[in-house]
């Protein structure tokens, strides 16, 4: 059973454990975003949560979620160039320590609480 096919995240009013979005590759190479919330939508266009204008990412590339009994993860959004996961594509995929997650062909990685 893929990641795509693993029963979802359930809303609940549980509030995220801190966790940062640090972007590992191209023109925003360093930079480095607290996630804020239970959903943060990343893309090209004005109405993403995070704007990266990097022409391999779509208006609404991808979110990135969370919720108690699920933890962090990574949701494709329909995007044209995919998301992938140490290499494999996905449509939602649990993030865990050391994942290397690929939006288009900006690398970026997820800081999960407990990381040094």
């Amino acid at each position: 059973m893929g990641e795509s096919e693993v029963e979802g995240p359930k809303e609940d009013g549980a509030t995220p454990v801190p966790a940062t979005l640090l972007v590992k590759s191209g023109f925003y190479e360093g930079l480095e975003i607290p996630l804020e919330g239970r959903q943060v939508v990343i893309g090209r266009g004005r109405g993403a949560d995070i704007v990266l204008a990097e022409p391999t990412i779509s208006r609404e590339h991808a979110m990135i979620g969370w919720s108690s009994d699920y933890g962090w993860y990574v949701q494709d959004l329909g995007s044209t160039n995919g998301c992938f996961a140490n290499g494999s594509s996905f449509d939602r995929h649990r993030l865990k320590r050391g994942d290397e997650i690929m939006l288009g062909r900006l690398a970026v990685e997820v800081t999960l609480p407990g990381d040094s």
